[in-house]
């Protein structure tokens, strides 16, 4: 049912009030409580303060004298216990077996004085079947903690006096009654100003009260028509605009002649937030921050009606365009363009790494060809210099091969079909492959891995990461060394591993950021001599990230290199 102004008024200052004097009655409430709890927790710290003194420097053995005499002195309902480090109950006057108590280091209130000095609790004592609120104190080599039953004279302490909520609740029955008044003086007023708007036809029936609301419907009767005939084409066309500009990915912005926004987006304030440094909603700072003088310089000069240009702020990029309309109105579209420069940036970069890659193994066959073809080589000579040519081009195929793989993770990933993969299963089959190097090189291989260790995965992909993985130790870590891969961690939706080796690892913890980056060497000397496309941990990573996990790298204690990453079970 749809309700009146009248009722909607006299509704809503009801509501209102009705929320702001049940804000201040709970905010009361709970001054009054935190108060009261200050107050008894304040008087049982004086209770643990007194203990504390009595028995410092003392031994265990002299603790339960001096704390019998003192148990006469507090109220007979008090509840004394110390415990030491450890949680061992070492004195308690309301339980005879104090000794056999079971250790107390986890009671809340323990725990809470372990954090923050002292800590709080009101719960059920399993040693005397009372409730009781508890006060705990650290003192360094033991806790002091003191109690009181939670009976009816502690909770009456902390009952709420309801004085408060009676006069509120008589303040807010005479608002009603106010706006009650109020309601009705308006209603009448509002309700025939609403037959017009909704029946202009009905003026003649209309009789305006002679008050400010009826003179401003006499205004409005005089212009309704024309602006009923106009508004559903405007609203039409103003909702059309309003479609673009939000749903735009650019920051856009449109002003009057005289540079009031008139349309503008949310990632319009965002960007010039950025932009100017300054925490303002208003479009308009355009036109007085130093960082867009070149768009206010556009502005003042009749000549061009179209501006663009960049702006670098704040680590980004963004692009700035303006254009001038015939009533020379405006708009300003902003637009970050961040990525788009660092993927330019990045393709220049990709392209000189691969140019600077393929030219050692160019040169090298190159060089051996060269040598067979004019110099007047014995056949066991021209053989080995064949041979190195071959091998060359070997490692131009792995260059070759795992620039294509990692473009295909970046570009085509959909493409790599997922299924239900055991890694257990797979990695066997991986370590039958690399018998012979691990052998060769001395290296012991210790993988810590549950049998069915399913994974929904590619399979190539899967195999690519730890073969990679293996590559990376054999050629880097050295001989003599242990490999260790565990499944160190598991959740409802994760497996955690770790790969880790004992070899020469990386001295300066400045490259460990960096090594999943392509082509990163961290000694580009030795590097070069134990092969490798420098793709190999890039390939790695970017597997790792399209199975939704993620990977990182740490210097080992002791020496050698650690992989942890995650896979989506």
């Amino acid at each position: 049912m749809k309700l009146s102004f009248k009722q909607r008024l006299f509704l809503y200052i009801s509501i209102a009030f009705a929320l702001f004097a049940l804000s201040v009655f709970l905010f009361e409430q709970t001054r009054e409580k935190r108060f009261k709890s200050e107050a008894i927790e304040g008087k049982l710290g004086t209770y643990a303060d007194i203990v504390n003194e009595s028995i410092a420097k003392k031994t265990p053995d002299q603790y339960i004298l001096i704390l019998d005499n003192l148990s006469n002195l507090f109220p007979a309902n008090l509840r004394l216990t110390i415990i030491n480090r450890s949680g061992k109950v070492l004195y308690d006057n309301s339980v005879l077996g104090w000794n056999k108590l079971e250790n107390h280091l986890g009671r809340p209130e323990i725990a809470n004085s372990i954090k923050n000095r002292t800590g709080t609790d009101i719960r059920l004592s399993h040693s005397t079947g009372k409730e009781y609120l508890y006060f705990a104190k650290n003192e360094g080599d033991y806790f002091v903690r003191v109690a009181l039953p939670n009976d009816i004279q502690v909770q009456s302490f902390f009952k709420s006096d309801n004085v408060f909520l009676y006069f509120t609740l008589m303040l807010f029955c005479i608002l009603l009654i106010l706006v009650n008044w109020i309601a009705n003086s308006f209603g009448n007023s509002i309700n025939e100003l609403r037959n017009y708007a909704v029946n202009p036809k009905a003026k003649a029936a209309l009789n305006f009260p002679k008050n400010e609301i009826g003179e401003i419907g006499k205004e409005i009767a005089e212009n309704y028509k024309q602006l009923r005939a106009n508004k559903n084409k405007i609203e039409l066309e103003r909702e059309k605009l309003l479609q673009h500009i939000h749903s735009s990915q650019e920051g856009i912005c449109f002003f009057t002649v005289d540079k009031n926004a008139e349309l503008y987006n949310g990632l319009f304030i965002q960007y010039t937030h950025i932009i100017t440094d300054e925490n303002s909603s208003d479009p308009k700072v355009i036109f007085v921050d130093s960082a867009f003088e070149e768009l206010q310089q556009f502005l003042n000069n009749d000549k061009d009606n179209y501006k663009e240009y960049k702006i670098q702020k704040q680590g980004k990029i963004f692009s700035v365009r303006a254009i001038l309309f015939e009533d020379k109105s405006f708009e300003v579209v902003i637009n970050d363009i961040s990525k788009q420069e660092e993927v330019k940036i990045l393709k220049q970069q990709m392209i000189s790494n691969i140019a600077h890659e393929l030219r050692t193994p160019i040169t090298g066959v190159s060089g051996y060809l060269e040598t067979v073809l004019e110099k007047n080589l014995d056949t066991k000579t021209q053989q080995y210099f064949i041979t190195q040519a071959f091998n060359q081009t070997k490692v131009l195929t792995e260059l070759v091969q795992d620039m294509n793989l990692i473009n295909k993770i970046d570009e085509a990933g959909y493409t790599f079909k997922k299924s239900p993969l055991d890694i257990s299963f797979l990695l066997k089959k991986i370590q039958e492959e690399y018998a012979i190097l691990l052998r060769d090189n001395n290296i012991t291989l210790h993988v810590k891995l549950p049998e069915q260790t399913i994974i929904n995965a590619n399979e190539s992909l899967i195999k690519s990461i730890f073969k990679n993985l293996f590559d990376n130790a054999i050629r880097y870590a050295g001989k003599n060394i242990n490999i260790f891969l565990t499944l160190i961690k598991e959740d409802k939706d994760y497996y955690y591993f770790s790969f880790a080796d004992t070899g020469v690892g990386i001295s300066d913890q400045k490259h460990l950021p960096r090594i999943f980056e392509r082509f990163y060497r961290v000694d580009e000397g030795r590097t070069r001599e134990t092969g490798g496309s420098g793709l190999g941990l890039s390939i790695v990573k970017n597997a790792i990230t399209m199975h939704g996990g993620t990977i990182s790298a740490k210097s080992r204690k002791g020496g050698g290199l650690e992989f942890v990453f995650q896979l989506h079970k």
